[in-house]
């Protein structure tokens, strides 16, 4: 509960000459996305995983186009058999891009964190490490 009581949680406009984060997301994440999709579209070929040739094993982005093109389709229980964590992060980066899009539209107020101490943030550094492990282990034991 000590963590708790030191992290807090501020909706606020932006303040003067601060990094416009959620510009940058949505700038980002969208030219990205659209440039994926130009890609494929325009047929060309989609690079393949140097990881896989060289060993045989699925790296631990494999399935990611997949599940891309499976989610755009809106079928979401390939999309996640694909590849699990890539599939949580294209949900989370869709989310994080409407929050984005409100703030930036609508002008909303930001959400900032503050007081995350250094052994929260330590401790989501290992999980996010072990999401990826645990993917890895999913995407070569249903290759």
């Amino acid at each position: 509960m000590q963590i708790l009581r030191t992290l807090t949680v501020h909706l606020r406009p932006s303040a003067p000459k601060e990094t416009d984060f959620e510009f940058l997301f949505l700038v980002v994440s969208s030219v990205v996305a659209v440039s994926c999709f130009g890609w494929l579209a325009s047929g060309l070929p989609w690079p393949g995983c140097w990881f896989r040739r060289l060993t045989g094993l699925p790296c631990p982005t494999c399935g990611a186009t997949r599940s891309a093109l499976s989610l755009a389709h809106g079928d979401l229980a390939a999309a996640l058999r694909y590849n699990p964590l890539i599939f949580v992060c294209y949900v989370g980066t869709i989310i994080l891009n409407v929050y984005c899009a409100g703030v930036l539209l609508f002008q909303f107020p930001r959400l900032r964190l503050a007081g995350l101490p250094a052994n929260v943030k330590r401790c989501l550094c290992v999980l996010v490490l072990a999401a990826v492990a645990l993917n890895w282990v999913y995407l070569v034991a249903n290759r």
